[in-house]
């Protein structure tokens, strides 16, 4: 328990859509630890950002329940200046749009150095420049002086992406959630961008969520796994564990998707996420996706179980479900 740094308790985040609310997170509860790196998987619109969002307190009309506990301080309900005292220090975030982040008529030097004084205000101007220079030097950017004085479009996108590293670290947060932090990159910088990640959790032991729709960086990446689906976690488990040996059928889908040596053509998910709205929110929220699994297959009101130690699925679908081309009546052979 020492080492957590973050729990989510049964938190659902709401938003109104004329007279009535509609959680895009529903009951998630999880936890992160100090050197830790949780990766939330999913598509687009499963409740990923609006997840990390909820944690950081930048929801402006959301309607918030749950509990959200950093170090033990529920997060939930806390006034806004004793958040800010929290953000961009101890917690902090690295935005999936660098463009849209960062000001467009600051310089470099200004952005970071504008974290670094709201958290260090008897800092002198010249420690504060010296404290920028070398994030911008711990983050890989050359010619670090020079970079100073530049404004954010005259940076390339892997630039400005760093840039928004170099701030999300500039005050040695204890969690830092990375919202797609390679979206949009090449594979070159994407690679330089999880390396600079992986090397800020082992040298300052963060704690660190990482959202990704990307499994290939999740293996590389993550130490756990929180698979999401329409605002709720369908699987939980260590990384080996869910790569080996994934159960939820939407896990076992996303996997079977992606391209595999030998693999004659890749497995097709049927349908989308359904919009906000129209989530089902009775019964098993994927089963209209697997269509040829029998309805008696799902619970009523799926819950998360933990099958194994540490390894939780969402409904008992899990035990009956098989892909198409599999044969009929085949099972995963899980009681």
């Amino acid at each position: 328990m020492a080492d957590t740094l973050l729990e989510v308790k049964h938190l659902n985040t709401s938003f109104r859509i004329n007279d009535n609310y509609y959680a895009a997170v529903d009951d998630v509860s999880l936890t992160v630890n100090k050197n830790e790196v949780l990766a939330i998987v999913g598509e687009s619109g499963s409740g990923k950002s609006a997840l990390a969002f909820s944690i950081m307190g930048l929801h402006n009309r959301a309607k918030i329940e749950g509990g959200i506990f950093f170090k033990q301080q529920d997060l939930v309900g806390l006034p806004k200046s004793k958040l800010n005292k929290l953000r961009g220090d101890e917690l902090s975030m690295i935005f999936q749009d660098p463009l849209t982040a960062l000001n467009p008529l600051m310089n470099i030097e200004d952005q970071i150095g504008e974290t670094i004084l709201l958290h260090h205000k008897k800092l002198s101007r010249k420690k504060r420049k010296e404290r920028v220079i070398d994030l911008l030097n711990q983050v890989g950017i050359p010619r670090p002086e020079q970079i100073c004085e530049q404004f954010p479009h005259q940076l390339s996108g892997g630039m400005r992406q760093r840039v928004i590293i170099a701030i999300a670290i500039a005050n040695n947060p204890e969690l830092l959630i990375a919202d797609e932090p390679t979206t949009a990159l090449d594979v070159t910088i994407q690679a330089q961008i999880l390396d600079l990640i992986q090397d800020l959790k082992e040298s300052m032991h963060t704690g660190i969520i990482l959202i990704t729709h990307d499994l290939g960086v999740v293996a590389e990446m993550a130490d756990r796994v929180a698979v999401m689906y329409a605002g709720q976690i369908v699987e939980l488990a260590d990384v080996h564990t869910l790569f080996e040996k994934p159960l939820h059928p939407y896990t076992r889908s996303l996997l079977h998707s992606v391209p595999n040596e030998g693999q004659d053509k890749l497995h097709v998910i049927q349908g989308i996420v359904p919009s906000l709205q129209h989530l089902p929110r009775q019964g098993c929220r994927f089963a209209e996706r697997i269509p040829w699994l029998d309805g008696s297959a799902h619970e009523e009101n799926p819950e998360l179980h933990e099958v194994k130690p540490d390894h939780f699925v969402r409904c008992t679908c899990y035990r009956h479900f098989h892909f198409p081309a599999e044969r009929e009546g085949w099972t995963h052979g899980i009681s």
